[in-house]
C-alpha cells in the first residue's frame, strides 16, 4: 500500500517547517546561506516531499553504499543516465539528502538545452541544478561542492527499450575536472529507471523539426493526454554506490587526453559490469533483488 504521509506535510504545515523538522542537519547547512548559481532553499523544501514519496513508497529505491559520499569536501558523483526525464539525478539526490549520515545537496551538471525551456529552467536553478560547463563545475569544486554528472548526456536518457543499461560512451570530460581539481571520483550504477517510461523507438527527423534532443515513442506518449503520459512505472530501483576512486595524477595530467580517454573508459566499464550483474540478479521489474 502507498504512504501518502510525506505528501500530507505539503497540507499540514509549511514545507520549510516541514524540511527543518524532518532534516534539521540538511536545514541548517543551507538555511540563510545566498547560493551565486540560483539554488533556494524554499523551493527545495516545497518539492521534497514529492521526490521523496517517488523515492521510498513508489519506485521503493534501495540505496547500498550511501556511506562511500564524504559528508564534507568535494567529489564528483558519476554515472549512468536512463529513463527520458531526469529523474535518476532526483533519486540519487534524495537518497543524500535523506539517508546519508552528513546530508548534503548534489549540484548535477546540465546540458543548456533543458535551461532554454520555460518555467522549467528557473526550477532547475532553485533546486540546485547548473549548467554543464568547466568553468562552473570548477567554482563548485573550490566551495567543495558535490558535483553529479552523467557522462552519457542526453544520448543516455534517449535510449530505446531494446539498448537499456547498454552504457553509451562517456564523455571524458569529467576525468580531466577530477585530475585537474585533484578531486575523487565516485560511481554509481543504477537499475530501474529505464523501464520507468519504455522508450518503444525514437523519431530523428521528428525531433529535429521540433528541435528536441529527442522524440520518443513510449506505450503513453503520445497516445495519451497529458499528465498521462508522465506517469511513470512503478519500477522497483537499485542505486549502487561504489568506493570512491582517487586518480594519483598531478594536475597537469588533465591534458594528457589518451590518459583521461583511458580512465573514463575504464569508469564506464566498472558500471557497465555492474549494471550487467544487478541487471541479471533482478527477480522483477516490480519486486526487485530478493537477495539484497
Amino acid at each position: 500500500m502507498v504512504n501518502w504521509t510525506h505528501l500530507k506535510t505539503l497540507v499540514n504545515e509549511s514545507p520549510v517547517q516541514a524540511l527543518h523538522r524532518r532534516n534539521p542537519v540538511f536545514f541548517e547547512r543551507y538555511a540563510d546561506k545566498i547560493d551565486g548559481f540560483g539554488f533556494d532553499l524554499n523551493t527545495w523544501a516545497q518539492w521534497e516531499p514529492f521526490f521523496r514519496f517517488c523515492f521510498e513508497d513508489y519506485f521503493k529505491v534501495t540505496v547500498q553504499g550511501i556511506e562511500n559520499i564524504p559528508g564534507k569536501g568535494s567529489a564528483l558523483i558519476v554515472g549512468n543516465h536512463s529513463g527520458l526525464l531526469p529523474i535518476d539525478g532526483a533519486m540519487m539526490s534524495m537518497a543524500m539528502c535523506n539517508s546519508h549520515p552528513s546530508p548534503r545537496r548534489i549540484r548535477y551538471l546540465i546540458t543548456d538545452w533543458f535551461f532554454h525551456l520555460p518555467l522549467l529552467g528557473g526550477w532547475m536553478r532553485r533546486t540546485g541544478q547548473v549548467r554543464a560547463s568547466l568553468e562552473i563545475a570548477d567554482k563548485l569544486l573550490k566551495n567543495d561542492e558535490l558535483i553529479g554528472l552523467y557522462p552519457e548526456g542526453i544520448r543516455g536518457v534517449g535510449k530505446t527499450f531494446k539498448d537499456r543499461y547498454r552504457v553509451v560512451d562517456f564523455h571524458p570530460g569529467f576525468v580531466k575536472l577530477a585530475i585537474s581539481g585533484q578531486i575523487p571520483i565516485i560511481p554509481v550504477a543504477t537499475v530501474g529507471g529505464d523501464e520507468i517510461f519504455p522508450n518503444i523507438m525514437s523519431l530523428p527527423k521528428m525531433a529535429q523539426f521540433l528541435h528536441l534532443p529527442f522524440f520518443p515513442i513510449t506505450p503513453a506518449f503520445p497516445w495519451l493526454p497529458f499528465p498521462l503520459w508522465m506517469t511513470p512505472l512503478p519500477v522497483k530501483w537499485f542505486i549502487n554506490i561504489h568506493k570512491p576512486i582517487k586518480l594519483d595524477y598531478p594536475p597537469e595530467k588533465a591534458h594528457d587526453r589518451k590518459l583521461v580517454r583511458e580512465i573514463a573508459r575504464d569508469i564506464q566499464y566498472e558500471i557497465q559490469r555492474d549494471l550487467n550483474d544487478l541487471f541479471d540478479r533482478r527477480k522483477t521489474l516490480f519486486t526487485g533483488w530478493d537477495d539484497h
